[in-house]
């Protein structure tokens, strides 16, 4: 997704296009990885001075609710990146070194063993965190060395 694809789908919302919704579109159509509400926080502060954390989280949330942005949860904490667009329900693997993310449209849900016959799942989320096979390699060569 682009900077004009992600504003109007928050057009299309009914959102205000503000410049600093602009710049958000723009920092995540541009960024490669996952960033922090504190990488956002930070970067938008530099040019919007006065700009509070909250204001910044959310819109991040805003985002997120309206399927522009998903949402990982790291072991050091919330992370977002552009929706990879085109996938309805899917999953995630996620490379821990370069955070590529490839989509997994198989979903393991159906074969869940164990939820009580009461407990009625609305949702949920499956993410495998692990390798990706260059830095796989990486890792490889760095321990022969």
């Amino acid at each position: 997704m682009n900077s004009d694809d992600i504003i109007k789908v928050m057009a299309t919302q009914g959102l205000r296009i503000t410049e600093q919704r602009r710049t958000i579109a723009k920092l995540f159509a541009d960024a490669e990885g996952y960033l922090s509400p504190k990488d956002v926080y930070e970067y938008m502060e530099r040019i919007y001075s006065g700009l509070s954390f909250d204001t910044v989280y959310r819109n991040l949330r805003m985002l997120h609710e309206m399927d522009v942005l998903e949402q990982i949860v790291f072991e050091d904490g919330i992370r977002f990146k552009v929706h990879c667009g085109g996938h309805d329900h899917h999953h995630h693997l996620i490379c821990l070194s370069c955070e590529k993310t490839i989509a997994v449209e198989y979903c393991p849900m159906p074969l869940m063993i164990g939820i009580p016959e009461d407990f009625q799942v609305v949702k949920h989320k499956f993410e495998i965190f692990g390798y990706c096979k260059d830095c796989k390699q990486e890792a490889a060569t760095a321990s022969t060395r």
